[in-house]
Formats: C-alpha cells, structure tokens, sequence
C-alpha cells in the first residue's frame, strides 16, 4: 500500500524541504516545485513504512489501499497524538473503522533486557557450549 499525497491538504511545507522528503528512508517523496505539492515520485519502489503519512503537519499523505485491507473505493488515513496513532479506514458503503496504536508502551531508557538474568561468566566463554562450539560445526 504504497502512499500518495492529497494535493488539495499539501502545501508544500511552504517551500521548504517537505517533512515526508526528508523522513522518506527510500528517497522517494518529493517537491513538486511548479506546483508547490509534495508526490511519491515512484510508489512501486515505497518500503510501507508510512513514516511518510505519520509526519506529514498537514495530514496530506495517505495510503493507497489494497484489496485486502479496505475494498475498492476506501480510504486510510492515520491521526498522530503524543502517544498513539490511529488508523482509520473509511469503507466505500461508509462505515468507518478505527484502530489505535500506541507509539510507545513504556517510558524511554525504561527497558532493561537483562534484568533478572544470570551475570556471564567471561573466564568460560572458551568453553564448549559456552559461547562457542569447539570442533567441526555439525552439517546435515
């Protein structure tokens, strides 16, 4: 579902380098200088990471909708909050869905991966099982 942009909402980011161009990790949104509006310039080539249509400050990009996810003729758009994105899907017979998302689920720098593991025990790390096998690697 690769994304376009709602040419009517697009303003360009007034002239500036638009905030889906410079967030796009394919490089493939940009300014349409004549016309002051931002396009994906080659959908087929979107990675589907909407990053595109969660930062856009005009809410002008959205998702072109497979078959799978939304019939033909709906729409989907997201709404970005502090914490949360939801995503709406808007049906062609106009039932409206709504599903949302946290961005984040604990406080950053919260997270401690290795709590309540055992400490590594560094002077075993040549030993077999260990960290490494010792010997020919087995092969099917």
């Amino acid at each position: 579902m690769p994304s376009y942009v709602l040419s009517d909402r697009c303003d360009g980011c007034q002239g500036r380098e638009p905030v889906c161009a410079q967030i796009c990790p394919s490089d493939i949104m940009t300014l349409d200088p004549e016309h002051n509006r931002a396009f994906n310039r080659e959908p087929d080539a979107c990675w589907e990471c909407y990053s595109c249509v969660k930062s856009c400050p005009q809410q002008a990009v959205e998702v072109s909708a497979c078959a799978d996810v939304v019939p033909l003729g709906g729409r989907v758009f997201p709404q970005c909050d502090e914490d949360s994105v939801t995503w709406s899907v808007q049906l062609r017979n106009g039932v409206n869905k709504q599903f949302t998302y946290p961005t984040r689920t604990i406080a950053e720098g919260a997270i401690a991966p290795y709590a309540g593991k055992p400490q590594a025990d560094l002077s075993k790390i040549d030993q077999a099982g260990f960290f490494t096998t010792v010997g020919k690697l087995p092969t099917p």
